[in-house]
């Protein structure tokens, strides 16, 4: 892993930052924290993902919009990296200019696991979305071939643990049919 030397950034100093190393960084109380290349595993995955819900919020016509790696900044000197989210186009016309991290909640976020991002997508970043008000979080974890969906519910998630052939169930996306098998699948190349 590689070293940042920078602390005790603020919200607008980390907009604004660049090392030219190319790595991808999260805000984590003023810190930087580096953020590892996904697998080819977790590009498919989210890629699949991304075309399904591109494809309902097109056939809904919905003035929605999915973006890959946006930031969302989730407290005072935070901002996490999402693997997806889903945003109003409004949301996204603010942001049209500048750094594409959203300071109002997206409708829905999935984050793919990886081995190093177990606890971050588990415990952090869920307590740190529901606190952020994001209406619908999805852990999608080829690790345990499982997704948890979470809705928020008085400040909290309530969360439903989908394995094999059930379907994903979403407030967001209430049409969608996805077994869960079928995104796990889109992983492999085979």
């Amino acid at each position: 892993m590689v070293a940042t030397p920078v602390t005790n950034l603020t919200f607008e100093e980390y907009l604004n930052y660049g090392d030219g190393s190319g790595f991808h960084y999260e805000l984590v109380d003023g810190r930087l924290e580096l953020m590892n290349s996904p697998t080819v595993e977790h590009f498919l995955i989210a890629k699949f993902l991304e075309q399904l819900l591109d494809a309902e919020i097109t056939r809904l016509s919905l003035p929605w919009l999915t973006f890959r790696e946006a930031g969302v900044r989730t407290g005072r000197n935070k901002s996490r990296l999402t693997d997806l989210c889903v945003v109003t186009q409004e949301q996204a016309r603010e942001l049209i200019n500048v750094s594409a991290v959203f300071e109002s909640p997206p409708l829905l976020i999935v984050e793919v696991v990886s081995p190093d991002s177990i606890k971050r997508d588990y415990r952090y970043k869920r307590s740190e979305y529901a606190a952020f008000e994001v209406p619908e979080y999805w852990i999608v974890d080829p690790l345990e071939q499982k997704i948890s969906v979470l809705l928020l519910e008085e400040g909290l998630y309530e969360e439903t643990v989908l394995t094999a052939d059930q379907k994903i169930v979403s407030r967001t996306f209430p049409e969608l049919a996805i077994a869960v098998e079928q995104v796990f699948n889109s992983g492999n190349l085979s």
